[in-house]
């Protein structure tokens, strides 16, 4: 029988326990390992319970334009899509600074989530701001100076649509400005978009001073003055085409060297570039129009803008259905999709006859597929 100086009276559990916790505690504490772990935990516990983060810093990123326009560059081998995959029309806004015509665009948006994608290139020194519950709150991507006629508006359309092409859901890209507006409901828009064979990219052979009179020669072989092409920059092109276009390492460059608007006569490469490339790298699936309705009947050097007395029922039936062209090898006036310039005054009208147009209605868009 053991002695009483032997016998040590076992302790409580629950007094084991915490001499156990405590050692624990005092360890990650005084450890700098698990001290950095510590931190990253509350990091995670202060992110889930902060604000949203600021606008600016959703589609914001570190990369370059080298790695981006290469990650832009990668396009999958498989041709048919996933059968669960919903496809994305991307909307690439090239502007200046403010949205005036948001609210527009916020009701034509409504109710469509997950079938767009929009992307906002501004003036890098722009620092307004957009309300949060608008589509275009956190859709700003990381610009560059664009002036019009220079080689860094082909280079500001190049960033939009790569920064789009990041997301392998957008399959259509169009692009706009701030003075644009779609003329019917997201239904026919996207409907006529999504299940179009081809691109929209206005294109032609113009033998005056501001077509082949803006050709260098240096530009040869590379580029012909038979391939010399003029036409808008509004485009819309499927992700093929896309993808092609932010990889181009050939014409570019041609461009930036003898494109210029500076030159006497001035080379305006914003108005060559894209429809000369289709036709120097001997692209097919592209019609030679565009989806964007601009008015140049005024002679000028500039399209003309509509203001709030110009917004009339008259002026959406002459623009909607005043054209005649195909679609998908089928005659119809439904030709232009989008219109422009449209002045921040004209937001109230618009508003009111975009009611009336229902262009913010969910309704079948076929009622709007007028045949030629």
């Amino acid at each position: 029988m053991l002695s009483k100086k032997h016998y040590a009276k076992p302790r409580p559990f629950i007094f084991n326990c915490l001499l156990f916790f405590f050692a624990f505690a005092l360890g990650m504490f005084s450890n700098p390992y698990l001290q950095s772990h510590r931190q990253l935990f509350q990091s995670f516990e202060t992110s889930f319970k902060s604000s949203p983060a600021p606008e600016q810093n959703s589609l914001m990123h570190n990369m370059s334009e080298e790695e981006l326009l290469w990650r832009a560059s990668f396009n999958p081998l498989i041709g048919h899509l996933p059968s669960n995959r919903i496809p994305k029309v991307a909307f690439l806004f090239l502007t200046r600074g403010d949205l005036p015509l948001a609210p527009f665009w916020d009701e034509f948006f409504k109710g469509h989530d997950g079938m767009y994608s929009i992307y906002v290139h501004p003036d890098p020194a722009y620092n307004g701001s957009v309300p949060k519950n608008s589509v275009f709150f956190g859709r700003r991507i990381p610009s560059q100076s664009a002036r019009w006629g220079q080689i860094n508006m082909i280079e500001a359309e190049r960033r939009l649509i790569a920064n789009a092409l990041l997301d392998p859901a957008n399959e259509r890209f169009v692009l706009l400005s701030e003075s644009c507006i779609p003329l019917y409901n997201f239904t026919t828009i996207y409907t006529y978009l999504v299940n179009s064979n081809v691109s929209y990219v206005g294109s032609g052979y113009d033998t005056g001073p501001g077509g082949i009179g803006r050709y260098n020669p240096a530009m040869a072989p590379q580029i012909t003055v038979e391939q010399w092409h003029k036409g808008t920059q509004w485009f819309e092109m499927n992700r093929t085409l896309a993808v092609v276009v932010v990889s181009d390492e050939k014409y570019l460059p041609l461009f930036q060297k003898f494109c210029l608007a500076n030159w006497n006569p001035p080379c305006i490469s914003d108005e060559h570039y894209i429809p000369t490339f289709l036709v120097a790298s001997s692209w097919r699936s592209s019609t030679n129009r565009s989806v964007t309705y601009t008015d140049w009947s005024g002679g000028m050097p500039h399209p003309a803008s509509f203001g709030k007395d110009h917004v009339t029922l008259e002026l959406f039936e002459k623009i909607r259905y005043s054209a005649n062209c195909t679609y998908n090898g089928v005659n119809t006036r439904v030709c232009f999709l989008f219109a422009r310039k449209f002045l921040p005054d004209s937001l109230d009208p618009l508003m009111k006859l975009g009611a009336v147009l229902k262009i913010f209605e969910h309704t079948n868009g076929s009622i709007y597929h007028r045949d030629a």
